[in-house]
């Protein structure tokens, strides 16, 4: 069984490393990608949706992996559910962990209320990069709220601006029925962009309750990869 990582807005793969190393640990593969435009130093003013959506396909192909469970985490549920009517036959099960599940033709800035929807596209067309960045505040009060200031610093750190084609762009077409699902969602989740029961829902399924904030997969790993084993391998 192959597990396909997939991260949030503003992380690189870096953020999936715990929880692939214990899922690689329990005897799975744990392959954590990185999307276009989200390496330091990346050029990201061209970048639209469906490039993060190519490049996922893409690298599943070129690694000829089946029996895939494909994971997405925040924004990541975005592009997963855009690459599986595209993997028909790779996929065991997707699984989004507090991530959003997108509906056909809503951008991640249309699913966020009318004043930060427009605060996004405003921000990204002023951007020389057209990009949108995090400010250390928003990500410390609502990313990462309640850990040590030393700790949401060192993951700050690490965060790229989001390509802003990522983010304004929509699926065409969204179709989760030919595929199992899962629903791991963090319970002290301050960051989605509507409850995650709701987007649970959006999925037909019930959310699985996992400890900590949105940023979940770095702080508490091992309950991420438990819950992912145990919901995702049979």
């Amino acid at each position: 069984m192959n597990y396909v990582f997939v991260p949030g807005a503003w992380h690189g793969g870096w953020a999936w490393h715990p929880v692939a190393q214990r899922v690689a640990d329990a005897g799975r593969r744990g392959i954590a990608l990185t999307m276009p435009g989200l390496v330091a130093g990346d050029d990201a003013r061209e970048l639209k949706l469906i490039d993060a959506v190519t490049y996922l396909v893409t690298e599943i192909e070129r690694r000829d992996l089946t029996d895939v469970v494909l994971v997405g985490h925040s924004w990541g549920g975005i592009p997963i559910a855009g690459a599986a009517p595209r993997l028909a036959g790779l996929l065991r099960r997707i699984a989004f962990v507090s991530a959003f599940v997108p509906r056909a033709g809503e951008s991640m800035a249309d699913a966020m209320s009318p004043e930060v929807g427009a605060f996004l596209r405003s921000a990204i067309e002023a951007s020389p990069e057209h990009s949108i960045a995090v400010d250390f505040e928003s990500f410390r009060q609502s990313l990462m709220q309640d850990e040590p200031e030393h700790l949401q610093r060192l993951v700050f750190d690490l965060l790229v601006p989001q390509p802003g084609g990522y983010m304004l762009d929509a699926l065409e077409e969204v179709d989760l029925e030919d595929v199992p699902v899962t629903y791991l969602l963090a319970e002290e989740d301050r960051a989605l962009a509507a409850p995650g029961v709701e987007l649970a829902a959006r999925a037909g399924v019930e959310p699985v309750l996992l400890p900590g904030t949105h940023e979940t997969i770095l702080t508490h790993p091992d309950e991420v990869a438990k819950a992912l084993l145990e919901h995702t391998g049979s």
